[in-house]
C-alpha cells in the first residue's frame, strides 16, 4: 500500500498546483486529505473547484466547520473572505466531509485529535507562549475514549510536519501544511507555529512486509505571489509567513 496524506491547504491554490505536479512525478495516485481545505486569504474558489472533482478522502477540519457554523459577519477575516469567495457547490462538499475515516484498513485519519478538531496532538503551547513537543503521556492523553486498531494516525491542524511512535507501536504522522507554513494564535495564548521554510509539504506512506515507511516531501512553489495574493486582502502576516515559513 502507498499513499500520499497531506494537510491544511488552507485555499492556497498556488502550492496545491505544486503539490499535484510533485504528486504526479511521485507516481501517486491514492491521497488522503486531512481538512482545513479552502479557509484562507489567497484563492480559495479555485483550490475548491481544483480539489472537489479529485474525489480524495476528506476529513472536516476546524475551519471547514466555522465556514459551515458561523455566521459570516461573525467570522474571523480569513473566515470571511474565504466564505464570500466560495459558490453554493463548495458549501455543499463542506458539508458531506466526515469529522475523521478510516480510508484504508489499518489507518485512521483526523483533522487535530481523534476527539476534537480545534486540540494540537503533537504539541503543546505553554503559558508564555513557547511551542515544545508533547509528551508521551500526552500524546496517549488524546486517545482517552477512542478505541481503534489502527497502527497507521495521521493528523493535521499545526502545520509541522512530525512523526512519532505510540506506546502500542502505531505511528502518530502529521504531513506538514500544503498552504500556510507559519501562522499565529491566540488559543490557549498567544503563539505562533512556524516551520521555517515556504515550501508545501505533505507525506508518502508506504506499507511494506507490514512496516510503514514514512517520507516527507517538502516542494517549493511561487510562494512570493500567494504572499502577494494574501496582501491583496491587507493580510500582512499571512504574506510575511507565506514568504519565508517565519514569522
Amino acid at each position: 500500500m502507498r499513499f500520499a496524506a497531506l494537510a491544511d491547504i488552507h485555499g492556497n491554490a498556488l502550492a496545491l498546483e505544486a503539490v499535484l505536479a510533485d504528486l504526479e512525478r511521485q507516481a501517486i495516485t491514492d491521497v488522503v486529505n486531512l481538512g482545513d481545505v479552502l479557509s484562507g486569504p489567497l484563492d480559495p474558489h479555485t483550490v475548491a473547484e481544483r480539489l472537489i472533482p479529485l474525489g480524495w478522502p476528506t476529513v472536516r477540519g476546524n475551519h471547514d466547520r466555522y465556514l459551515l457554523e458561523q455566521n459570516p459577519s461573525q467570522m474571523g477575516p480569513t473566515d470571511a473572505v474565504t466564505h464570500k469567495a466560495l459558490a453554493p457547490a463548495h458549501f455543499d462538499w463542506l458539508r458531506t466531509l466526515p469529522f475523521s475515516l478510516v480510508p484504508f484498513e489499518g489507518v485512521f485519519a483526523c483533522h487535530a485529535t481523534p476527539l476534537t478538531d480545534e486540540r494540537y496532538w503533537m504539541e503543546r503551547v505553554e503559558p508564555d507562549g513557547m511551542i515544545r513537543q508533547a509528551t508521551l503521556a500526552e500524546l496517549h492523553a488524546e486517545l482517552d475514549g477512542f478505541s481503534s486498531e489502527a497502527r497507521l494516525l495521521l493528523c493535521g491542524h499545526t502545520h509541522i510536519p512530525r512523526l512519532v511512535r505510540l506506546s502500542s507501536g502505531a505511528l502518530l504522522v502529521n504531513p506538514g501544511s500544503v498552504g500556510c507554513p507559519a501562522y499565529d494564535d491566540v488559543v490557549p495564548v498567544p503563539h505562533v507555529m512556524q516551520t521555517g521554510t515556504p515550501n508545501a509539504s505533505y507525506a508518502i506512506l508506504q506499507k511494506t512486509n507490514g512496516v510503514w515507511d514514512v517520507t516527507f516531501r517538502s516542494v517549493p512553489y511561487d510562494h512570493d505571489g500567494a504572499a502577494a495574493q494574501a496582501r491583496g486582502y491587507n493580510r500582512e502576516s499571512w504574506a510575511k509567513g507565506l514568504e519565508s515559513g517565519w514569522l
